[in-house]
C-alpha cells in the first residue's frame, strides 16, 4: 500500500501563492506517476496536474502558466507550486499515486483546502 499526505494548504488572497506538499511512504517503489487532483463544493473532482517517474508533466488548462507540478524522488515528496491564483482554484486538493499496490491503482491523501479570497 501507498500512504499519502498533503500539506501547504490555507486562505489566500488572490494573486498570491501557495505549495503543496505530499509525502508519500509505503510501496514507494511501486508509483509510476501522480498527480493532483481538486473537489470544489458540488462539483467533481478533476485532475490538475500529474507527473510521470520519468519526469514528464502534464496540466489542465486552467492551471498552465500558474501551477508547476514537480517531484524530489530523495524526499519521496511530491509538489504544487501555484501562482497568481483565483477564487475559481478554491477546493480541497487531493494527492493522488498510480500504484498497482493502490485499490483501482489509485492511492488518494485525506486533501488540503485551498481557499482562495477575492
Amino acid at each position: 500500500q501507498v500512504q499519502l499526505v498533503e500539506s501547504g494548504g490555507g486562505l489566500v488572497q488572490a494573486g498570491g501563492s501557495l505549495r503543496l506538499s505530499c509525502a508519500a511512504s509505503g510501496s514507494i517503489f511501486s508509483i509510476n506517476a501522480m498527480g493532483w487532483y481538486r473537489q470544489a463544493p458540488g462539483k467533481q473532482r478533476d485532475l490538475v496536474a500529474f507527473i510521470t517517474s520519468g519526469g514528464s508533466t502534464n496540466y489542465a488548462d486552467s492551471v498552465k502558466g500558474r501551477f508547476t507540478i514537480s517531484r524530489d524522488n530523495a524526499k519521496n515528496t511530491m509538489y504544487l507550486q501555484m501562482n497568481s491564483l483565483k477564487p475559481e482554484d478554491t477546493a480541497v486538493y487531493y494527492c493522488n499515486a498510480r500504484s498497482i499496490r493502490c485499490d483501482n491503482m489509485n492511492c488518494w491523501g485525506q486533501g488540503t483546502q485551498v481557499t482562495v479570497s477575492s
